[in-house]
């Protein structure tokens, strides 16, 4: 989300910018983009989706809770980390 916003502005963002914009630790939205699996709270995701513009199924997906065991994840299965970053499949 962020690279998208990044290209619609013309600009650069930074995770700075997102903690101040929305209230936001600047620490939980740091383990949001890179611990895979972190748990966060509905605030925090209605926070970011109202920065992005964006809807709760844009920013995460469901995967199983034995995701570990499980077959390998589809292409469009994504983490918040990945879809803050602009990295989702």
């Amino acid at each position: 989300m962020i690279e998208k916003k990044q290209f619609a502005e013309g600009r650069r963002i930074t995770v700075n910018e997102v903690a101040t914009a929305t209230g936001l630790n600047r620490m939980t939205l740091s383990k949001l983009l890179n611990h895979k699996g972190y748990g966060t709270g509905t605030e925090t995701i209605d926070k970011l989706c109202h920065y992005f513009g964006c809807s709760v199924d844009d920013l995460m997906e469901h995967l199983p809770a034995d995701a570990s065991s499980a077959a390998a994840p589809k292409d469009n299965n994504k983490s918040v980390g990945a879809s803050l970053n602009g990295n989702a499949r």
